[in-house]
């Protein structure tokens, strides 16, 4: 159930009047104005691009000085556009706290779990003992088991989910008022989904915060807020309650949003088989002792088997934790595995990576952040013809092909020049498809390359995907937790849970008679 205000007797905790973001002679985002009231939830939706991030990032200053803020946002009393950065650290984390994006990202990977969340306490004079005691206590709140062994561990060692979990107790850590949540579910599959978004909302009514919601999913901004403001190119097009929006959208562009059909996976008639992976197994060490020998393993992926034909995609979903990516890294051979892995006569499982090298360009893969993924100091021009330069090729033939491609996956000739971080995350993932495809592969495995992207962009990279699949005859292995993309490019559906194979047929058999309760519940979560 969502929480009501009544307005007319309560004083909005922050106020945004007429905010305005410039880049050189580009507007970003155009006269932004919204009131925020206690225990209220606004959703800030969009396409990828149209200045959801930077809106909420302007309001605790966390913008580039190259990018131009003016207008108001006040918060008891104050216009913070007015303050300077000794006074705003007043205001971040105290009042306002923030959950960013990509918490893989968002997260120093050289600190541990304790000192992630603790830092902030630390520095509010808070002893050791008394910080220790805080954060095993948010931990919990933020529903992690086992919190006090949680406690010393970095980041790479969490999952998906646990990362983002630690996020939250991080940014409520200083009991803020106000929570802005920057698409807080976008790499979660449904099941993690609807328990992150439950506890922000347990946490808010405990608390009484107010909250904004930044996402491209509408499924989740229709139950989980209580106004929608929607974004197009940094332009509010429409702006009200939650239900009446969804119900009697104005705008096409509001309509186009709330669109969800994805179309039909193509037909696949080839037998030529592509990727054969035979008893594939992946296990991770377990090492202790002044030694540090092995102790025992766990069990990633247990031995499965299958092939993948020419132009044909197959599907891998899964609860975070099933063993998706561990076994797209194992195919890819960028993690040690067991069993035969074969591309078409190739068994790649034998060769030593120097005798693997020449074959690599046969297979890409496309990784889940692309943030973390595209090298900063480049540009697009060299990150997606680098592995073309590996090869020898001339200056002049790669910019070529550099072109060609960006204008493939519907990106403009002059994004060449720029650099990752001038670029939204959906214009990040095309790029990172881009250095992809510019080998031209027989295989892409791509994981969750679409899970950070809005609606429109999805289905614009589903009909993509699809067009290259018919015309280049390329195979793909689809790995996502978003059941409506998957159902719309891939044939055939491989189901994993705790790194077992629960599953496996074609999509259409898989979502009219599933096997498994598993799978059951994934497709049930997945119509929610």
């Amino acid at each position: 159930m969502l929480l009501t205000q009544d307005k007319n007797n309560t004083t909005a905790l922050l106020q945004v009047e007429q905010l305005t973001i410039d880049y050189a002679e580009k507007t970003l985002v155009q006269d932004l104005n919204f009131s925020l009231y206690q225990g209220q939830t606004l959703a800030i939706v969009g396409e990828s691009g149209s200045g959801k991030s930077i809106s909420s990032l302007a309001i605790l200053g966390l913008l580039p000085s190259i990018l131009k803020v003016s207008g108001q946002v006040k918060f008891a009393g104050q216009n913070l556009l007015g303050l300077n950065q000794q006074q705003l650290q007043q205001i971040r984390g105290k009042k306002i706290a923030m959950i960013f994006q990509e918490p893989m990202t968002a997260l120093n990977p050289l600190h541990r779990v304790e000192k992630l969340i603790g830092e902030t306490l630390l520095l509010q004079g808070i002893a050791r003992p008394q910080v220790r005691k805080r954060v095993i206590a948010l931990l919990n709140d933020v529903g992690i088991s086992d919190a006090e062994q949680k406690l010393k561990r970095y980041p790479h060692e969490l999952s998906g989910g646990q990362r983002q979990r630690v996020m939250i107790a991080m940014a409520l850590a200083l009991d803020p008022e106000i929570l802005i949540a920057d698409e807080p579910t976008t790499a979660l599959d449904v099941t993690l989904q609807e328990q992150v978004l439950n506890l922000l909302k347990d946490l808010q009514r405990k608390r009484n915060m107010a909250m904004i919601l930044i996402s491209h999913d509408l499924k989740l901004v229709g139950r989980f807020s209580d106004e929608v403001m929607v974004l197009q190119k940094g332009i509010v097009q429409e702006q009200g309650k939650t239900e009446q929006i969804f119900k009697h959208p104005k705008h096409d562009y509001t309509k186009n949003l709330l669109n969800h059909d994805f179309g039909q996976a193509i037909h696949v008639g080839s037998e030529h088989d592509i990727l054969t992976l035979t008893d594939v197994q992946v296990r991770y060490p377990i090492k202790s002792g002044l030694l540090n020998r092995v102790k025992d393993y766990v069990v990633a992926v247990e031995p499965l088997s299958l092939t993948l034909k020419q132009g044909e995609a197959i599907g891998i979903v899964g609860e975070s934790g099933s063993g998706k990516t561990s076994l797209a890294l194992a195919i890819a051979r960028l993690i040690d595995s067991e069993g035969r892995i074969q591309l078409e006569n190739i068994t790649l499982s034998e060769l030593s990576e120097k005798k693997l090298r020449p074959y690599r360009h046969h297979f890409q893969i496309v990784f889940q952040d692309p943030f973390s993924s595209l090298n900063p100091r480049m540009n697009v021009e060299q990150i997606v013809g680098e592995g073309l330069s590996l090869q020898g090729i001339c200056k002049a033939e790669i910019q070529r092909l550099v072109q060609d491609v960006l204008l493939r996956v519907d990106l403009a000739i002059d994004f060449a020049t720029r650099y990752p971080h001038e670029l939204s995350g959906g214009q990040r993932q095309r790029v990172a498809l881009a250095r992809a495809l510019i080998l031209k592969p027989k295989l892409i495995i791509l994981d969750e390359a679409t899970s950070a992207l809005d609606r429109t962009t999805q289905r614009a990279m589903v009909t993509l995907l699809r067009s290259l699949q018919k015309e280049l005859q390329l195979s793909y292995l689809f790995i996502s937790h978003d059941l409506a993309v998957v159902q719309a490019l891939c044939q055939r559906i491989l189901v994993l849970h705790h790194g077992k194979m629960v599953e496996f047929q074609t999509t259409a058999q898989l979502f009219s008679q599933p096997k498994t309760e598993y799978t059951q519940n994934l497709i049930a979560a997945s119509l929610l």
